[in-house]
């Protein structure tokens, strides 16, 4: 969906200011949580639609009818279900996690000006829209975005980036971090098209000349092969939504300011070519990752995650999409929502 800078525009300046509104919102009740979720499993526990991706052979491999909910209240509570503990390929939801990193390290002028946060308008690894721009007006959850946004991390070397992104990761989930070696070399094998994306980024400068493009790519590669299971990305989003804390650790992981700027790039650019549809359906700051998992933010109150392998055209898990849509709207999880009858209350001369 091509938005337009106007639009744009509106919506990050929206998102900004989330945190602040959501804060005053009612906290989820527990059992209320816990209901949602498992309705929502239920419902959705027997949908077949979509595939897994197929264009990374490890993806194809993975059990399609694998399926798990996790939701984590900014106070550290969860409400669970399904298979938790597998693990899987966090894929395009590590962009969110190192643009993290970089907004904390070099700050927001660093990412607006380096790489952009607009909207492209076209496919994520689309390489029309770093001709069209020659590699501004991008944004970090893009390919060309993200491989820019990766080279801007801190370190002398690749290996010293790499440590500062999966540092990044192990804060936000709480525990350690691990990349799955077999989709490490499946991507690896196959990931000519980012490498040239890396290739381009670097002939216009986005990427820095002494940066390496192809060793940018190789952590960029890396970094989309972290295995994590469904509970670990729940406290990574309920981090974002908690304003960088993290709700079990009490570890302030980024300033409030970047995890609402982050929320902001969510939600113009998290869901692939659907991101504007999800927006409109949900307002959910949201990202998903091509190995079928899906994190959303309810800013000031709960971080979700949801996975399922099975994606639709656009990339996204069809199950994720449609059961974290139905628990938020139970928990009134949609930021944009007004309660129209509290609001007149408060209103002067009422």
């Amino acid at each position: 969906m091509n938005l337009s800078i106007a639009t744009r525009a509106a919506l990050a300046a929206g998102i900004a200011l989330l945190p602040a509104f959501a804060a005053a919102q009612e906290p989820v009740n527990k059992k209320d949580a816990d209901a949602a979720v498992k309705a929502a499993y239920a419902k959705y526990k027997g949908l077949k639609d979509g595939k897994n991706a197929d264009y990374i052979p490890a993806l194809a491999k993975v059990p399609s009818e694998l399926f798990a909910i996790d939701l984590m209240t900014t106070d550290g509570q969860e409400s669970s279900v399904g298979d938790l503990d597998q693990e899987y390929s966090i894929q395009s939801i590590s962009k969110v996690f190192t643009l993290a990193r970089v907004l904390q390290d070099s700050g927001e002028k660093k990412v607006v000006n380096g790489v952009g946060v607009d909207a492209t308008g076209d496919v994520f690894n689309s390489i029309k829209a770093i001709e069209q721009h020659k590699g501004h007006e991008m944004n970090p959850l893009v390919n060309p975005g993200a491989i820019a946004t990766t080279s801007q991390v801190k370190g002398s070397s690749p290996e010293a980036q790499w440590n500062n992104i999966i540092k990044t990761y192990n804060d936000f989930a709480g525990r350690d971090l691990k990349v799955d070696q077999e989709v490490y070399k499946s991507e690896a094998d196959t990931n000519e098209r980012n490498r040239a994306i890396a290739m381009l980024m670097h002939a216009y400068e986005i990427i820095a000349k002494d940066r390496d493009p192809v060793a940018t790519t190789d952590v960029y590669t890396k970094q989309c092969a972290v295995a994590v299971n469904t509970k670990d990305l729940a406290q990574m989003a309920a981090t974002l939504a908690n304003g960088g804390k993290n709700p079990k650790t009490g570890k302030q992981v980024i300033t409030a300011d970047h995890a609402k700027q982050i929320l902001a790039v969510m939600a113009t650019a998290g869901l692939y070519d659907n991101s504007g549809q999800w927006l409109f359906m949900t307002g959910l700051p949201a990202k998903s990752g091509v190995g079928g998992g899906i994190i959303a933010v309810s800013p000031g109150r709960f971080g979700i995650a949801a996975f399922s392998p099975r994606l639709d055209e656009a990339g996204n898990s069809v199950r994720a999409q449609k059961a974290i849509a139905d628990i938020s709207d139970k928990l009134g999880g949609n930021p944009y929502a007004v309660n129209a009858e509290e609001t007149q209350k408060t209103q002067p001369g009422r």
